[in-house]
């Protein structure tokens, strides 16, 4: 759990990719800090994991299955969010995929899944989000971008295809909805210990190399993308939009 301290009392986050990962480090994070959390993601028993971890920290949450890829579902979804609650304040947008393929190697089934899910489906959310927000006339929206957001790695080639779309369309809906005090921001991590990555670095090679490239040779935390997420939510960052936030352990600056 981040040990950043930001109160956010009564406030209304969504995220996506809620039931795992750093979705999940995110949603219990904004619980922590006072956050009434609307879980998203595609499987109902991994939410169900995040819920009972959200009510040990005596926070409240409700889960809504929601597959990104799919317009319908995200319309669906917020629709219920905004009945619910009645406003949104937060939304972090964390559901991606990766399926890791040599350019000469890349099917169009594994680019339209990654694409599907990394690009549309953080674009829909955010502008569903941004529909509710906009009537409110505020928000802040945080999408979880990567260091490959600008740079490229092997086997990457749709993931960085994704990522960079992100970080380029958060910076056009920063423009057009700065009117309505809405801010939109990518948070860009490196990569990041979850039960999804774990099993790549079983290969000594691999972690080697990942961990050269980041100037702090480590492999970073959920810590290290939730206390930067946190900070985005806050006021303390009311001024910051259309930024990409490199949390990468320097990876891209040298």
């Amino acid at each position: 759990m981040s040990n950043i301290s930001v109160d956010l009392t009564g406030q209304v986050a969504a995220v996506t990719g809620a039931g795992n990962g750093i979705g999940k480090a995110c949603a219990l994070a904004l619980a922590s800090s006072g956050a009434q959390i609307a879980l998203l993601d595609i499987s109902a028993s991994a939410m169900e994991q995040t819920q009972q971890e959200i009510a040990d920290l005596g926070g409240s949450s409700t889960a809504y299955v929601c597959d990104v890829s799919k317009v319908a579902e995200i319309k669906q979804s917020y629709a219920a969010i905004a009945q619910n609650y009645g406003n949104l304040d937060i939304a972090v947008n964390s559901a991606g995929v990766n399926v890791q393929q040599r350019g000469e190697d890349v099917t169009e089934e594994a680019w339209d899944k990654v694409l599907g899910i990394n690009a549309k489906g953080s674009f829909f959310c955010c502008q569903a989000a941004g529909r509710i927000m906009m009537q409110q006339k505020k928000g802040k929206i945080i999408n979880i971008g990567s260091a490959m957001s600008v740079v490229g790695y092997v086997k990457r080639s749709a993931y960085c295809a994704s990522k960079g779309a992100v970080a380029q369309f958060t910076k056009v809906l920063a423009g057009e909805w700065a009117s309505y005090n809405i801010t939109v921001n990518t948070v860009c991590p490196t990569f990041i210990y979850t039960p999804f990555t774990e099993p790549m670095f079983r290969d000594q090679e691999f972690k080697e190399d990942v961990e050269r490239r980041i100037l702090l040779h480590r492999i970073g935390d959920v810590d290290d993308v939730t206390g930067t997420v946190l900070y985005l939510a806050s006021s303390a960052a009311d001024f910051v939009t259309g930024s990409m936030v490199m949390v990468d352990g320097g990876w891209t600056a040298w």
